[in-house]
């Protein structure tokens, strides 16, 4: 019987051969970014020494996160980019560099001094699409990029541009048809959205007609919000406004929801976790992912666990979850959150 609610001290291209086809419901990770961390592992991702060759490596590890994946099962990738230095590549990941372990900040110019052609000094390298583009290539969906806002950034010395307040989460699918409860996610409704109807003054259309005098959204008029006017004689595309009277459309704005489905920008504050001596998710991030891409009682994968949170999230929110994490040390530190928080005995 395959394991649960464990997480694997091991390299997970090769960890996951040991799970069969379609056993996930979900997949929530944040992998290492390129060039901004040396975890002191051998075999860890992100140290390759060009932006393609750490595509291709992610490539071989969502192929087989694919592979073990439900039909109907999404994923979820919390991505940032970086930046082509001297000699080096640093980005918005070394903000959340504690300094308790001076040697594993950058200090790795000499495993960047090769770049890929093209790249200059100072180049946004790009990272977050040439991943979406390269997975889609490779026979995922590429369902959407949503934008993980940060309100609180760390400030950065920088002086010819904006400091970074984002990253990217890209939403990713097995099949065309997949699993989505929009319902779990869905979000206050803007308090505009009910005055918004009081605005539109009497006689005032609410949209145009198609070229048939029928009711309709748009036609090749142009006309959008505004007074309609009586049409010229043998002309049937414009008629007098008579939405205004239209029951259905009033009735649809009176019983307008308290909710509504969720944007794709997400503002959530980055959480500090003390013992951690890097990045680590804050716990809403996974949360909203989990509620909308796996039923309850289904199963969340991490191949990229680090601190745990995926799977705090996954048991707070009664699924269960597998995760993959080649530091020991960061396994130890997940497990000793797990039991402290959950009160798990792993």
């Amino acid at each position: 019987m395959q394991q649960l609610n464990i997480i694997h001290n091991q390299d997970c291209l090769e960890g996951l051969k040991q799970y069969r086809d379609g056993i996930f419901h979900c997949c929530v990770t944040s992998p290492p970014y390129w060039g901004l961390r040396d975890y002191g592992v051998d075999g860890q991702l992100g140290l390759e020494s060009s932006p393609e060759q750490f595509i291709e490596k992610m490539v071989e590890v969502f192929r087989e996160v694919k592979r073990v994946l439900r039909d109907d099962g999404t994923c979820w990738i919390n991505i940032g980019d970086s930046y082509a230095g001297n000699g080096g590549a640093y980005g918005s990941q070394s903000e959340y560099i504690t300094g308790r372990q001076p040697e594993q900040k950058m200090g790795m110019a000499e495993r960047f001094k090769k770049h890929a052609a093209g790249i200059k000094p100072k180049d946004m390298v790009g990272i977050p699409w040439m991943l979406a583009f390269a997975l889609r290539a490779d026979g995922w969906y590429l369902r959407q990029d949503i934008i993980w806002s940060k309100p609180n950034p760390m400030p950065e010395s920088i002086k010819d541009r904006c400091t970074k307040s984002h990253e990217y989460i890209f939403l990713l699918s097995k099949s065309p048809k997949y699993y989505y409860n929009q319902d779990t996610i869905k979000e206050p409704a803007s308090e505009n959205t009910h005055p918004r109807r009081k605005q539109i003054p009497s006689g005032w259309d609410t949209g145009p007609t198609n070229h048939k005098g029928k009711s309709g959204r748009y036609s090749d008029t142009g006309v959008g919000w505004g007074k309609t006017s009586e049409h010229a004689p043998g002309d049937d595309r414009i008629r007098p406004s008579r939405i205004k009277n239209n029951k259905s459309f009033d009735a649809a704005m009176s019983v307008m929801p308290e909710k509504r489905n969720k944007r794709s920008v997400w503002t959530i504050t980055p959480q500090a976790f003390k013992e951690a001596h890097f990045a680590t998710f804050p716990e809403e991030l996974p949360y909203t992912c989990i509620k909308a891409g796996c039923p309850e009682g289904g199963i969340v994968l991490d191949p990229f666990m680090g601190a745990g949170t995926t799977a705090l999230v996954a048991r707070k929110l009664q699924r269960q979850y597998v995760g993959y994490e080649i530091n020991s040390e960061y396994v130890r530190l997940a497990e000793t959150r797990l039991q402290k928080e959950l009160g798990m005995f792993i």
